[in-house]
């Protein structure tokens, strides 16, 4: 008897050890920044136009933009995922160019060279001062664009709850990151202990303009289900492509971009 409750006191202390490792050290798992300068030369974006764009808690971000092929042209504010810096979406950036939109790929704070640590908080505010950046360049809001990817997608909704624009592209949007990682780690109590939720399923319901999910039907990390969850809460206009092969990250190749364009062009006036 004694040793069935040492074992199970030396189990229940180790459960401690790791859920306090968890809270302690959440946002390391969550926030994976590449924090070296990106050199739009070295990604391949040449012509690339280097903005500073302050945010309003003091902060000054770096972002590169490419203005749309036609002056009435749509442009992306692309928001990008949890990891590495904007120098790893040039690809993005050079498919979105294609279709002839303009592009702002935003850097958040902590990542790619810039002040600050990525908070959920920190980066709504950074997503706030990419839009207040796009106005002041002249872009109107029905020609804007939220591209989110991943973590991003988070931000998209945001942005798009709050302010009119063209269209919210999503993708591999999850319905927040208490879901996603209550998936990851079944074994932890996740809501309480969360610091940043990203709770999207909240908020898309209050989006007004068209909105696109684009998912890969092989994606391990965000299940296809929480981008159809999402398409059920919504009340504007909502299109699901899905790409058979792609998995979370690799929508790019598979079209992501072609599709988009193909769905702006069905649901957004020009």
């Amino acid at each position: 008897m004694r040793i069935v409750l040492w074992c199970a006191g030396i189990a229940a202390l180790l459960y401690i050890v790791v859920l306090t490792g968890l809270f302690v050290f959440q946002r390391r798992l969550l926030f994976i920044p590449d924090t070296a300068h990106p050199d739009p030369i070295r990604a391949g974006l040449p012509d690339a136009d280097v903005l500073r764009i302050p945010t309003d808690d003091g902060l000054t971000l770096t972002a590169w933009h490419f203005p749309p092929a036609a002056p009435d042209g749509f442009t992306v504010l692309l928001m990008h995922g949890n990891a590495g810096n904007i120098g790893h979406r040039a690809d993005r950036a050079r498919r979105m160019r294609a279709v002839g939109w303009g592009v702002l790929l935003l850097e958040y704070r902590g990542y790619g060279g810039n002040p600050g640590s990525p908070t959920e908080g920190g980066l709504i505010r950074d997503s706030r001062a990419g839009l207040a950046a796009l106005r002041r360049l002249g872009v109107s809001p029905d020609r804007i664009l939220l591209w989110g990817e991943s973590l991003g997608t988070g931000l998209a909704v945001w942005l798009g709850s709050e302010n009119p624009v063209a269209a919210v592209l999503l993708e591999a949007p999850y319905t927040s990151i208490t879901d996603a990682a209550q998936r990851q780690y079944p074994f932890v109590p996740v809501r309480p202990l969360l610091k940043d939720k990203f709770d999207s399923l909240s908020r898309i319901g209050r989006v007004r303009a068209p909105i696109l999910v684009m998912q890969g039907a092989r994606d391990r990390l965000v299940p296809p289900a929480m981008g159809r969850a999402l398409i059920a809460a919504a009340t504007a206009p909502t299109e699901l492509w899905v790409a058979p092969e792609a998995g979370h990250e690799d929508l790019g190749p598979f079209g992501a971009v072609e599709a988009a364009a193909g769905f702006v062009a069905r649901f957004v006036p020009r």
